[in-house]
């Protein structure tokens, strides 16, 4: 069933789909996957760094260009310290996600080519790791994936066999973004180390930044990466961490500001609200975390108890994090659903972000063995410490409406 068809079946034009939401009861926004509100506290941080202060070249000298440095360090500085970094040397800011994962993959592999030719990810990496990996493998590297269970948990004996002393670099995420599986990070990392000392160790960060405890420290890896928007923070901007006394090679060329890694003049605005997104993140940690949590699991009970031919996709519990929720409704298009509940004003999506558009389903899911029909009726949702019951309350209301009207049209073009 392609998307387009859906669309002309429950909204005509992108005219009527504005008039619809005109007047709504409530609105709710859990597409922090995708994208994110930036809170009014992050905004106002960020404001003053487009035009009256610190607006200069972090490079040059003169008071703009000292005031912009000033600011660029010591944000450095704030977000090392709450991913436990000695220094702020070690975090390397990038335009987001995507560059700083590319970073990290293509960087070691130049790095370290003469020394072996393997990449070992998980199945289930986002498409920013595995897409790279599949360039690389045209200039003669190996991608091993190792494979993971019905709940996103990496098969350790798989990776066991696989790591040897070809494998230059390991990359797993700590928490996946599509199903929330809280991977055992250290007991891979010692894995991996233990059968290649020398490989280098990289996770993407970006959905376990904020959402549990991670000290890079405690956890000796040696490349993450975390994002802004993840945490409500702008777009347009994100970090590597590089232990200390590894160099990475850069992959892009240009003038070398404060970054050395990602050449260019540094957004200075959105490093800022990076900084501030962090700080409200880690600010009452345990209390948002657990108000998380116990959004997440009304959402989880209120539509598998209420909602009949539904499945949740990941681990439950302490395995998930506490913002995910990823259910696959029977007899219901994904893509149809995330527009009948953007008529009632509550907006998810529809299995990946990256793939949504590509008509195939999340390569996720069917790692994780969901049939073609559970992946593409699949919906994604992510709380934060902004939600409240009241916005719960009104998605499980809406919910049951929009999959009961999605089934009865499937049902009346099953009986034609």
């Amino acid at each position: 069933m392609k998307t387009s068809y859906w669309c002309t079946v429950l909204v005509e034009s992108v005219e009527e789909l504005i008039k619809a939401h005109r007047g709504l009861e409530r609105e709710v926004y859990l597409d922090i996957e995708n994208s994110s509100p930036v809170p009014e506290e992050i905004l106002e941080a960020m404001l003053p760094y487009f035009n009256e202060k610190a607006y200069g070249n972090p490079t040059l000298t003169h008071k703009p260009g000292w005031e912009a440095y000033e600011v660029i360090i010591k944000s450095a500085k704030e977000i090392a310290g709450f991913l436990g970094a000695k220094n702020p040397e070690e975090i390397n800011f990038t335009p987001g996600e995507t560059e700083a994962n590319n970073l990290a993959i293509i960087g070691t592999a130049m790095k370290k080519r003469k020394e072996g030719n393997k990449i070992v990810i998980s199945e289930i990496e986002p498409l920013s790791i595995i897409h790279v990996c599949e360039m690389l493998e045209k200039q003669g590297f190996k991608t091993v994936k190792i494979p993971v269970d019905s709940e996103g948990f990496v098969n350790l004996e798989k990776l066991k066999e696989k790591v040897d002393k070809d494998a230059i670099i390991a990359s797993f995420s700590a928490v996946n973004n599509e199903v929330g599986t809280v991977q055992p990070i250290r007991e891979i990392l010692e894995i991996t180390k233990d059968k290649n000392p020398d490989i280098i160790f990289h996770t993407d960060l970006s959905d376990a930044y904020g959402r549990i405890p991670f000290n890079v420290k405690k956890i000796p890896i040696d490349l993450a990466t975390i994002s802004s928007y993840k945490i409500l923070g702008p777009r347009g901007i994100g970090a590597l961490y590089v232990r200390e006394g590894f160099r990475l090679q850069r992959i892009i060329e240009g003038q070398i500001g404060t970054q050395r890694l990602w050449p260019g003049v540094e957004n200075t605005p959105a490093i800022i609200g990076f900084a501030k997104a962090s700080e409200l993140t880690f600010q009452n940690f345990e209390q948002n975390i657990s108000h998380m949590k116990r959004l997440r699991d009304k959402l989880i009970d209120g539509i598998l108890n209420n909602i009949n031919e539904t499945i949740l996709n990941g681990p439950v519990g302490d395995k998930r994090s506490p913002d995910n929720v990823n259910i696959s409704f029977l007899k219901c298009e994904g893509e149809a659903l995330t527009i009948e509940l953007s008529l009632k004003g509550v907006y998810v999506s529809s299995g990946s972000a990256c793939t949504r558009r590509a008509l195939q389903p999340s390569h996720v899911l069917v790692a994780i063995g969901r049939k073609f029909e559970e992946a593409h009726g699949s919906i994604l949702m992510k709380v934060t410490r902004y939600h409240t019951e009241e916005d719960i309350n009104y998605v499980l209301k809406v919910i049951p409406e929009a999959v009961a009207r999605l089934r009865k049209i499937y049902g009346s073009m099953g009986e034609s």
